[in-house]
């Protein structure tokens, strides 16, 4: 077995990864970067770049079908399944293409390939072909879906996940979708929209990632106009039918029913890649799930020289998020290899969105019914927007809370365009600013943002039209 050293074992080759590996060679230590599998990021292969192809697609099919709303006819929609699938394909490997240019500008001996376990506090082995010492080490190793046990043995021509989804040749004549997570509704409507019949299975009452509940309210009545939602029901079982599956379910009412479909989707979220890595070997303590305690600011991990970072730390699994942890665990990583100390930077403000149409969002802190005594809240919804209505988009609301000071605390929403609304209070947020500065900036007419305004102009009346 060949023997190597470094300052600083970097485990994937993922967002994360890559990331912490260049921040640790930027810090001036040796770094080894480990990948036992594709490499190539999640969010290229199979992650944000395909999905958002997928949902493009959707769109322009959606979008074409209604026209005539401004008096503009299209005689016919046809939707290539193959071709659609062929595009999106192409355009996701020349993103994962891009990728791997960046990584093959590093030395050959800083880059092995192989499923790496710990031996001990300061080794690793690779594969059964390298054994590495370490100073420190960082956890990459991203993340994989999960399967539902009523799905387990129906084989992938039956069940596809987020992994697979995006090989398949041709789009099916019907899907069944699990999770009405972010993932899960951004798939099932692009689906929808590309001609698919799609159900959508999820045993909460919530989807897209609001809580709120008057956002809440308007989500399903939105997606239900183009989704079969089942939402408080359960898939108790799943068995081959013909070329399908057919599904068992428990209705919210108690009684049973099935639904069959050509395949199914689970989409009921991504656990971390810990399996085989042998964290206990390290001397880390592991919590639940076998997931390592540790530090949320500095990522260190108990028990020992590693950081962990990304997906498989399960703590924000998004790719900016991912990009930054990386390169704070490559800084930390590296200092602590050259008899440094880890920092602790303080965490971004929290961002998360769903590229439906219209896209919902949720910024920094969540809604809390609890804490509403303590909270102003604004509201603005968009069905009399001017620009929304213009565009024939006037859908969804937004909701901003506040402290009582008027201290942007959070907001969620859904309607046109909030990706962009999103940043904006992100940015808010993590300076500090009060309703009033934020609202005392030009808002231009006609324009969406205008709805912002409206939501904290409510703020700084003591929360006046919240809903």
């Amino acid at each position: 077995m060949r023997e190597l050293s470094c300052d600083v074992a970097v485990i994937g080759a993922g967002t994360a990864g890559i990331a912490a590996h260049r921040a640790a060679r930027e810090a001036g230590a040796r770094a080894v970067l480990i990948e036992a599998g594709p490499g190539g990021t999640t969010c290229a292969r199979v992650g944000c770049m395909p999905s958002k192809l997928l949902t493009v697609a959707g769109r322009a099919a959606h979008d074409a079908r209604a026209a005539h709303r401004f008096g503009v006819r299209v005689p016919e929609v046809a939707v290539d399944g193959p071709a659609v699938l062929g595009h999106l394909r192409a355009e996701r490997d020349r993103f994962v293409r891009h990728v791997f240019e960046g990584l093959e500008e590093w030395p050959a001996d800083e880059r092995l390939d192989g499923q790496a376990r710990f031996l001990d506090g300061e080794t690793l082995a690779v594969a059964d072909h390298t054994r590495i010492r370490f100073r420190a080490a960082v956890i990459a190793t991203g993340s994989s879906p999960s399967l539902p046990k009523p799905l387990e043995g129906l084989g992938p021509a039956r069940v596809l996940t987020t992994d697979t989804l995006f090989g398949i040749a041709d789009l099916p004549a019907s899907l069944a979708v699990l999770g009405g997570g972010p993932v899960g509704i951004e798939i099932a409507q692009a689906m929808a929209r590309l001609g698919v019949a799609v159900s959508l299975f999820d045993v909460g009452h919530e989807l897209a990632g609001l809580t709120h509940p008057a956002l809440t309210r308007a989500a399903v009545e939105i997606f239900g106009a183009e989704i079969d939602l089942h939402l408080g029901t359960e898939v108790m079982g799943a068995e081959p039918d013909g070329d399908g599956v057919r599904l068992s379910v428990r209705n919210p009412d108690g009684s049973q029913g099935s639904v069959r479909v050509e395949r199914v989707l689970a989409a009921i979220g991504r656990p971390p890649n810990l399996e085989g890595l042998a964290l206990e070997a390290a001397g880390l303590r592991l919590g639940e799930h076998g997931l390592p305690d540790f530090d949320a600011r500095s990522l260190l991990c108990a028990g020992g020289p590693v950081f962990i970072a990304g997906d498989a730390n399960a703590l924000r699994p998004v790719l900016h998020e991912a990009t930054r942890q990386g390169r704070i665990a490559g800084r930390n990583a590296a200092a602590l290899a050259g008899s440094g100390a880890a920092t602790a930077p303080e965490p971004w403000t929290a961002l998360a969105m769903v590229f439906t149409q219209p896209g919902t969002a949720s910024v920094g802190a969540p809604y809390d019914a609890q804490a509403e005594d303590a909270r102003v809240t604004g509201a603005a919804d968009f069905p009399d927007q001017g620009r929304a209505r213009i565009e024939q988009r006037n859908r969804g609301g937004l909701r901003i809370w506040a402290d009582r000071r008027s201290v942007l605390l959070g907001a969620e929403m859904i309607g046109p365009d909030v990706e962009h609304l999103a940043h904006l209070l992100a940015f808010a947020i993590q300076d500090g600013a009060t309703a009033g500065r934020l609202r005392d900036r030009p808002y231009y007419h006609p324009t969406l943002e205008e709805g912002f305004e409206t939501a904290l102009a409510a703020i700084t009346r003591g929360g006046a039209g919240t809903g």
